[in-house]
């Protein structure tokens, strides 16, 4: 069997001879409904129902879907995102999809069909609310992130399980280019929205600015804290109101800890600066207080995963710090907090800033018809991202970052 896209006329049958799949939906495959919804960059996704429950199959393209076969990509990525939903299926299971089954010759990867889920970024747009994301989705974060850190995992471990990503180059490079670099030059396939080309280029020619986004690619080359996700945004999260999961970790590697934190936190500062342009006059703190709760609950878990792990028993490459007196962990856990802290907010200027000047920019601000209206909302996501990345020692904690948008005076 060789490799060949799936189409909606002929994903049934293929699914069909996967008795995994098979008995999951029940039936026959000609009793089976077919859709294709990948809306994203890359791939196909074809969700599956039949008559006893359903599926999502995700396949991968041999190129970048947003662009075409002029940008082509390795399938392999699909198998990096199966090792990777493996891994965070054993930290953190109430959190992400089921695994079903993996065929890497097809780069196919069936997942449990989350129903009635909806994806985030979407659900937010339309102001929808979901009192359970913040503390969901700090679980997956310090679960996900201290378990695969070296607080957890003995050195040698570690090192094998860095290996296991390594081949997940071209996913990486995607990062390295769209993020970091591309946004600050003027790059083929960069756009934005007209009224924007006064701050674009001041921002172009800020010497702190390119310093500070090309010190954030150094550290994430150069360090393998732990297993990211790599790509968690609120279109990577899909959501009831009792429920919330990470999808699509195709981008996963070990990188540092306040890349995954700093992209989601990134993703609700957007949000937020977005409901001006779609609901005039009924913006609210809500996405502030939920980036707020996002970032103590993750830091608090992740510290109490750090005093309660292994205490007796073998521990990470840093088990010293666990075994020690409560005063030096306590001190290792603040100087652990603030470090990571920073990260994130530089990140999240990474973030936002590419997500407004590059080449993937997010319903968010897309929606907003009225363009002068969109450039004012971005003018101040971006204003804003500047400060995260050149003056984030203002910034001591997630309360002074809502209360420095909700004051305007970041705008």
């Amino acid at each position: 069997m060789s490799y060949r896209p799936l189409t909606e006329t002929t994903a049934a049958a293929f699914l069909a001879d996967i008795p995994a799949v098979a008995e999951r939906l029940g039936g026959e495959a000609n009793d089976w409904s077919v859709q294709e919804v990948g809306d994203g960059n890359l791939n196909l996704v074809f969700l599956v129902t039949g008559p006893q429950g359903g599926v999502a199959a995700k396949q991968a393209l041999p190129y970048v879907r947003l662009v075409g076969e002029s940008w082509p990509l390795p399938l392999s990525r699909a198998y990096y995102e199966r090792l990777a939903l493996a891994d965070q299926a054993r930290l953190s299971p109430e959190r992400v999809p089921a695994l079903i089954h993996h065929d890497d010759v097809m780069a196919l990867t069936v997942m449990e069909y989350l129903t009635p889920h909806r994806t985030l970024r979407g659900a937010l747009v339309e102001g929808l609310r979901y009192p359970l994301l913040a503390e969901h989705m700090a679980e997956f974060l310090a679960d996900t992130l201290f378990f695969t850190s070296d607080l957890a995992v003995p050195a040698v471990e570690k090192k094998a399980r860095i290996a296991a990503y390594l081949g997940n180059t071209a996913m990486c490079r995607i990062t390295e280019d769209l993020i970091f670099d591309e946004p600050y030059f003027d790059a083929p396939m960069n756009h934005h929205t007209p009224g924007l080309d006064h701050v674009v280029a001041t921002l172009r020619a800020d010497i702190p600015l390119l310093l500070s986004a090309q010190a954030l690619k150094a550290r994430f080359l150069a360090a393998p804290e732990a297993l990211l996700h790599g790509d968690l945004h609120t279109g990577s999260i899909m959501v009831t109101a009792q429920d919330s999961r990470a999808i699509d970790p195709e981008f996963a590697f070990y990188g540092p800890i306040g890349f995954d934190v700093g992209m989601l936190l990134a993703n609700l500062w957007m949000a937020h600066f977005a409901q001006s342009g779609q609901r005039p006059g009924v913006e609210d703190g809500w996405l502030l207080a939920q980036a707020e709760a996002l970032w103590a609950g993750f830091a608090e878990r992740f510290a109490g995963h750090w005093r309660n792990h292994a205490p007796d028993g073998e521990g990470g490459a840093l088990h010293a710090l666990s075994r020690s007196d409560g005063v030096l962990r306590d001190a290792a856990i603040d100087a652990w907090r603030a470090a990571t802290w920073s990260d994130s907010l530089g990140f999240a200027g990474v973030e936002i800033i590419r997500r407004i000047l590059g080449l993937a920019h997010v319903a968010d601000f897309e929606t907003i018809a009225d363009e002068a209206l969109r450039a004012d909302c971005e003018k101040r996501a971006l204003l804003f991202a500047r400060e995260l990345l050149v003056d984030r020692q203002n910034f001591p904690n997630a309360a002074a970052i809502s209360q420095r948008i909700a004051q305007g005076t970041a705008a």
